[in-house]
């Protein structure tokens, strides 16, 4: 596992996301201007049908922010289908000999614009009507965005996101009018259950290439900055100027802080039974486990009239919260559930498949290796039902398989650390 050594926060929740206003933000953050422009004027190929292509990158206010404004122009021969964007966008990444992975986010993106847009209009891709993504806009804006992702080093960062803001009122495009968000922005938000907020204005704020931009970079999404040591902000402009507030993205690029702990965001939900069976309790816990739940504990306490009874605690994810309050209620017969928002600190989880040895045969367990952000193991712990299941086998205790296995684990890791 790479360390991590830079944190990126996309803040999304004023004015939303478009692919002109997150490039311009990696510029304002210090991505080098003449790579990217190159990169975008690589574009005009005949074979790409876009032609006279010009970029203009300048400083502009936005309700007293200062922010990098880009706009990419060219003349464009033909509309484009799906496939052909996609070669676009895939190409052109390949022959600027970006990392693989630039032009996987690149290509990522662009599929999952093409995709949503397809199965809007038309299906398949070769038949959608790509009006809007034809223009040059939208490949000057993902592979600008390789680029300058590259070059400021953040394809090896941990890539954090506020919920996204979609504005909202009516718009015109090349089908009429629509509400905001449009119908291929809120398709690709719904694709990756991405959180979304209306407001604050009654206008488009996040364009389809903005939300696919976001959805493949965003790692975890929260309405708070995780724990960092801010370095440096960068300001992207939308193109137009709101009264109500300053329409620019905001990013941020930080370092991790010297704990070494990973944040996130949970909710707890509780709520105390005295009236329940034993067995209600169990199967209780085992269905919020199969439901979602992080985690399910019980804790003995006393209620009114100094009667036994227990908490129900759980932790699981916000998005959760609801429908396992139900599920609680109904498995319980409780007359309400609390809910309080958590922040908590957590280690990078990884899974791996451990070939050991025991008695001259061969045996594969899986193990959990929990890391901190920089990389360094904190804990091995073998999955217990495995441990169990081979000591039963092989007739021998718990505590030695378990060892065995760590120490088989630690020696694995210890290989690959060394390799190049």
């Amino acid at each position: 596992m790479a360390k991590i050594n830079k944190i990126l926060v996309i803040d999304c929740q004023l004015a939303g996301i478009s692919g002109d206003m997150f490039l311009g933000a990696l510029i304002d953050l210090g991505a080098d201007v003449s790579k990217v422009t190159a990169a975008i004027k690589a574009l005009e190929k005949k074979e790409y049908g876009y032609k006279n292509i010009k970029v203009h990158v300048q400083r502009v206010m936005r309700k007293g922010f200062k922010a990098t404004k880009i706009d990419a122009t060219a003349e464009s021969t033909h509309i484009k289908s799906g496939p052909e964007l996609i070669t676009i966008v895939e190409e052109s990444t390949k022959n600027l000999k970006l990392s693989e992975k630039a032009q996987q986010f690149a290509s990522n993106t662009i599929r999952t614009l093409v995709n949503a847009e397809a199965a809007l209009h038309g299906g398949e891709l070769s038949d959608a009507h790509l009006h809007e993504v034809s223009l040059v806009d939208t490949p000057a804006e993902i592979v600008g965005a390789a680029v300058a992702m590259e070059d400021l080093g953040l394809f090896n960062a941990k890539v954090y996101a506020t919920p996204v803001s979609v504005g909202g009122g009516l718009f015109k495009f090349s089908h009429g009018t629509v509400s905001s968000p449009a119908p291929a922005t809120l398709a690709i938000l719904a694709s990756k259950n991405f959180p979304l907020k209306g407001g604050p204005v009654e206008s488009e704020l996040t364009t389809p290439t903005g939300a696919a931009i976001l959805v493949n970079l965003a790692e975890e999404v929260s309405g708070f900055y995780p724990e960092i040591a801010p370095l440096k902000v960068g300001y992207g402009a939308g193109n137009k100027d709101f009264a109500e507030m300053p329409n620019v993205l905001r990013v941020t690029l930080g370092a991790p802080l010297e704990s070494g702990l990973l944040t996130d965001s949970v909710v707890i939900l509780e709520t105390n039974i005295d009236d329940v069976t034993g067995e209600v309790i169990g199967y209780s816990v085992d269905r919020l486990l199969r439901e979602g739940a992080k985690d399910v504990c019980v804790i003995p306490m006393f209620t009114k009239k100094n009667r036994p009874g227990q908490i129900l605690k759980i932790v699981a994810d916000a998005k959760d919260a609801k429908r396992l309050s139900r599920v609680i209620i109904e498995e319980t017969g409780t007359l309400g559930v609390r809910v309080y928002p958590c922040k908590r600190h957590i280690l990078n989880r990884e899974l791996f498949s451990v070939d050991v040895q025991v008695d001259g045969v061969g045996e594969t367990v899986k193990v959990k290796v929990a890391r901190d952000i920089q990389g360094k193991i904190i804990q091995i712990k073998p999955e217990y039902e495995e441990v169990k299941k081979l000591a039963e086998k092989k007739g021998k205790p718990l505590r030695e398989i378990a060892d065995l296995i760590t120490s088989r684990t630690k020696e694995i890791l210890s290989k690959k650390e060394e390799e190049p």
